[in-house]
Order: C-alpha cells, then sequence, then structure tokens
C-alpha cells in the first residue's frame, strides 16, 4: 500500500475550493464545507493522511516537506483553483521527483487531457467518482490497469483508460467520520446559517434535476440519486455523536435531500430518535406533511435553491420548479417553523434587468432567514457553459470564473445584460433584501434569542460590509 496524501491545496486566503456548495469561491463571510470528496478515498486507504490546507490556515510552505513522507499525492482541484493547485503539484514532485501525484474533481473529470497538459507534476486524472479509482492505484496497480483516469505514459502521451461504471451501491463506501476525527478539526469549518461547529455528510450521490447551471451532478455525480440505506445513514449519525460530542448541527450535503421523501422522513424519525439537530439540501417543492414529519424529528433548517423569482428564468434553466409552488412551500416552513437559508443566482440565461427585480421582490416576499446571492457562472462540462460558448456570452478569455482574490466575477455578457450591471446587481440584491426595518428587526431578535451567537455574529457582519466594499471594487471581469 502506497503511503498516501490526500491534499485539499492552499488556495486564496477564505477561499473553499472543495465546496460541496454549488459554486467554488470565496464567499461573502468565512463558509468552509467538509473535504467529503477527498475523505471518502482516504477512509479506503489505510493509513493514508488528510489535509485540507484552506480551513487550517496552512501555506505552500507548510504542506510540501509532506512530499517526503509519502509515495502518492492526490489533490482535489476546481477549474477556478486549477492554477495554483498546478504549483502545488509542481512543489510537491520538486520536493520528491518520486512522488506520484493526482489530481481529482469536476475541472480534470471534463477537462483530462488539458488538465494533464497543464503541468508534467501532474502524473493522471481521475474522471468520474474516483473512490475506488484512487484505492487501486495507492493499492500498487499499474495506472494502464486503472479504469476512470487518464495518465502520462512514459514516453509522455497522455492515455485515456476506460471510463468506470458508476457506483450503484452505496453503502460499499466506508464512513468518513473516523477520517474526519483523525485528520480535521470541526471547528475549523464554519457555514454562516449553520449552527457551530457543525458536521456535514453525503447519504446519497447524484440529482435527478437537469438544472443547466448546476457543475457536480452535469460532471461527477450524475442524475440518478443513489443513495445509502437507512440503516447506514443513521449508524454513521450516531457515530457522529459519540465522535464529536461538541458538534451542534448535522448537515446532509446530498444535491437534494428530500426527493426520495419516503427515505429522507424514514431517516428523519431515526433522527428523532438519536436527539440529533439536522438540516439538509430541498427542492421548494416539498409537501407541507413530509415538512411536518421532519420537522418534529429535528430538522431546524433547509437550504433552498431558488435561483430566480422568474418563472421565465427557471424555465430556461430547467429548473422544474414554479414560482406559485416554491411561494407556497416557503409559507409551509414558516408556518411550521423550518428556517430557510434561500440561494439566487443573477445574470442566468435570459435574464434582464427586469427579471432581477423581479426575483429580488420574491426573494423579499417569501423571505429566507438568511440568502446568498451567486453570479451565474458558466463551468466548464455544464450545459450553461456550452450555451454561452455557442452563443457568444463568454467575452475575452472564455469566462473567468473568479477574481484574483478568489471572489466570483460576472464572465457572462448578454446583448441585454452586460457584465457590470449583473455584478452589481449583486449588491443591489443584498441591500434591499437585508436593508429593510423588518429584516433588521428579525436579525436583531436573533442576537437576543441567542446570545451566544453574538461574537460569530458580529464577526460575520464585519466579514459582510468587507465583501460588499470590495465588490464595488472588484471590476466585471479581469
Amino acid at each position: 500500500m502506497m503511503r498516501t496524501l490526500f491534499l485539499h491545496p492552499p488556495s486564496y486566503e477564505g477561499f473553499d475550493g472543495g465546496a460541496g456548495s454549488r459554486y467554488q469561491a470565496k464567499r461573502e463571510i468565512r463558509s468552509y464545507w467538509y473535504p467529503t470528496w477527498l475523505a471518502q478515498p482516504a477512509a479506503l486507504v489505510p493509513g493514508s493522511r488528510l489535509v485540507d490546507a484552506p480551513p487550517a490556515g496552512l501555506t505552500l510552505a507548510d504542506v510540501t516537506p509532506l512530499a517526503h513522507e509519502h509515495d502518492l499525492a492526490v489533490l482535489h482541484t476546481s477549474s477556478p483553483s486549477f492554477p495554483g493547485d498546478v504549483r502545488a503539484a509542481e512543489a510537491l514532485k520538486a520536493e520528491n521527483p518520486s512522488l506520484m501525484v493526482g489530481m481529482v474533481g469536476a475541472k480534470v473529470a471534463v477537462e483530462p487531457a488539458s488538465s494533464l497538459e497543464a503541468s508534467p507534476a501532474i502524473d493522471f486524472v481521475a474522471r468520474e467518482e474516483f473512490d475506488f479509482t484512487i484505492a487501486e492505484i495507492a493499492d500498487g496497480r499499474p495506472l494502464a490497469s486503472v479504469d476512470g483516469i487518464s495518465f502520462r505514459h512514459r514516453d509522455g502521451r497522455v492515455v485515456h483508460n476506460r471510463s468506470r461504471p458508476i457506483l450503484a451501491e452505496m453503502d460499499l463506501l466506508p464512513f468518513v467520520t473516523p477520517v474526519y476525527k483523525q485528520h480535521l478539526r470541526a471547528e475549523d469549518y464554519y457555514i454562516g446559517y449553520l449552527q457551530h461547529p457543525y458536521l456535514s455528510l453525503y447519504t446519497g450521490r447524484g440529482c435527478r434535476s437537469r438544472c443547466t447551471f448546476c457543475l457536480w451532478p452535469q460532471t461527477v455525480g450524475g442524475h440518478v440519486y443513489r443513495t445509502r440505506s437507512v440503516d447506514n445513514v443513521l449508524e454513521e449519525a450516531a457515530l457522529v455523536r459519540q465522535l464529536f460530542p461538541q458538534v451542534k448541527e448535522l448537515f446532509f450535503d446530498d444535491d437534494t435531500f428530500t426527493d426520495d421523501r419516503d427515505r429522507a422522513m424514514a431517516i428523519a424519525r431515526g433522527l428523532g430518535k438519536l436527539g440529533l439537530t439536522w438540516s439538509c439540501n430541498a427542492k421548494a417543492n416539498v409537501p407541507s406533511e413530509m415538512l411536518k414529519v421532519l420537522r418534529d424529528n429535528g430538522l431546524r433548517l433547509l437550504l433552498v435553491g431558488y435561483e430566480s423569482g422568474s418563472q421565465r428564468i427557471l424555465n430556461n434553466i430547467k429548473k422544474g420548479l414554479r414560482v406559485e409552488r416554491a411561494r407556497r412551500f416557503a409559507a409551509d416552513c414558516r408556518d411550521l417553523g423550518i428556517t430557510i437559508h434561500g440561494t439566487f443566482i443573477v445574470g442566468l440565461p435570459g435574464e434582464t434587468a427586469e427579471t432581477i427585480r423581479e426575483t429580488i421582490r420574491f426573494a423579499r416576499e417569501v423571505n429566507p432567514h438568511t440568502i446568498q446571492v451567486s453570479v451565474a457562472a458558466p463551468y466548464p462540462g455544464t450545459e450553461m457553459y456550452r450555451q454561452a460558448r455557442e452563443n457568444g456570452w463568454l467575452p475575452e478569455d472564455e469566462g473567468a470564473l473568479v477574481s484574483e482574490s478568489g471572489t466570483q466575477v460576472a464572465s457572462l455578457s448578454y446583448p441585454q445584460l452586460s457584465q457590470t450591471e449583473i455584478l452589481d446587481s449583486v449588491d443591489t440584491f443584498y441591500k434591499r433584501f437585508y436593508f429593510r426595518a423588518g429584516k433588521l428587526a428579525e436579525m436583531s431578535a436573533d442576537l437576543f434569542r441567542h446570545p451566544d451567537m453574538t461574537g460569530r455574529r458580529l464577526r460575520e457582519g464585519a466579514e459582510f460590509a468587507r465583501f460588499l466594499r470590495r465588490r464595488a471594487r472588484t471590476p466585471a471581469a479581469p
């Protein structure tokens, strides 16, 4: 067995390139998701080490010496962080020329050849799901015999091995919580709308929805929702209580945990017996009777991708959701006391100044407790990226996704809506949503109800103010 290092490389300060969320970028406030995509193969490789550099505050100088202690380094990369991740690969290889270096993630999954050609320091990249792919390589199998990878032949040629079948039996994957416990600090991971410290898990992969912009289902996860059994999930949830007694909330990071309704309710009832507080991703179409079951069994918050308040825009991106249904869902959650963190996107195909105003009005009406406003990002491998290329929506360098500091930029441009207008609308959205008397009173009352959160909320408020100031100075595209 090769001595294996799983590394989420150092990047922009505050940048979460391994995000479980839709976009890999520096957010409004300090936000870090668990590196579950790396922890999962790490759980399959005995004696491996997982290093998540960004939340731990580690620099390249801190992680480079690890090259001497390992035979194999597996780096998680993303489209925005790829140039920096290549530099990390090169630094590791320079430190230990015999080190085998591989990369995983959506970026290399959809662009394997160009990723390998970016640097001779990269020996292989993994396509599709890579858990058992990496386990086989760590076990010493020759690269030529491992399905699901592209690799650099000794003569310099790029070789593409046959694809690896998608994993159907999810219970074959070991738990990630022991890996978290051994290598990570729960206190390093912050998400503004989740209780701190929190812990996140996947109970399944893939998403049935066909949203044109969404990265993971179109690159690695697929559109079939493959799930772990109810008993398997509950066994790991019980392990969370044992290994992480300080954790206040468990978050299920499946793209849409509520898609399999009977299973979700069965898991909820088991979590209720364990006495766990939990939250999850959800589509804005969950019926009220199901919401009540979830709420009665420990559900605190739903992370909901509303995206837009314009039905035309929702149709354009194949969201599969009616605005009126989303309104009814929001009202049901409010009646049941379920908190919502709503996410919205500006600059989607067909967007105009009026549809943005329509979305802002919708957001104020359904009034999630907190929101996240993103700029439409055409990630390679998505239908939206293909549309942007075909329609000339990507000017200049085909659309940089983040600025030099790691924050999102407006890379798309339309005849009816410029990059500058799209980027400026983010500020307008946040200000019109948060800077109103009712919302300010709501947020203030939240501090009084939870005085232990005051310090954290004040820090996040200061970070948010700095974000708005940076946004005002950020150009539409580099």
